[in-house]
C-alpha cells in the first residue's frame, strides 16, 4: 500500500500528467493507493476545479481516506518528540504517522520533509 502526500495528490490531479502517469504505474505494479484525511483536508482547502475533484474521487474516493485516529495521534506525538524542526512541520509528521500506522509507503514530491522520519518508507 502507498499513501499519497498532498504534494503527490496535487501533482497527479492538478499538475503534471507525469505525476498522474506515475500513480497509474504504481497501481499497475500492484500498489493500492490511499490517503489520509489530513491529506484530503489539505487537498480540499486548495483551489480545486470540479474536474480535479471528480478525477480524485474516481481514483481515490474520499470516503476511503484513512482517518487520523488515536493510534495515528500516538505515533505522531512520539515522532514529534524526537524529530528536529517539528513545530514547522506538525502536519507532515501527522501525515507520516498515518502512513506508518497503515504500514504504507508515502509517495511525496517533497522527500526532504520526511527523510528523517523513522519507520517511514518513501516513494
Amino acid at each position: 500500500m502507498i499513501h499519497l502526500d498532498t504534494s503527490a495528490l496535487v501533482a497527479a490531479f492538478a499538475g503534471s500528467s507525469t505525476a498522474l502517469q506515475r500513480l497509474r504505474e504504481l497501481i499497475a505494479d500492484g500498489e493500492r493507493p490511499g490517503m489520509s484525511t489530513l491529506v484530503l483536508y489539505e487537498w480540499w482547502r486548495g483551489p480545486r476545479t470540479p474536474q480535479e475533484l471528480a478525477d480524485q474521487e474516481a481514483m481515490l474516493p474520499s470516503a476511503q481516506a484513512f482517518p487520523f485516529g488515536s493510534r495515528e495521534a500516538d505515533i505522531a506525538a512520539s515522532l514529534h518528540r524526537e524529530l528536529a524542526r517539528r513545530r514547522r512541520r506538525s502536519l507532515d509528521i501527522a501525515i507520516a504517522a498515518c502512513a506508518i500506522a497503515q504500514n504504507a509507503a508515502l509517495w511525496t514530491l517533497n522527500p526532504r520533509d520526511f527523510a528523517d522520519v523513522p519507520g517511514l518508507t518513501l516513494i
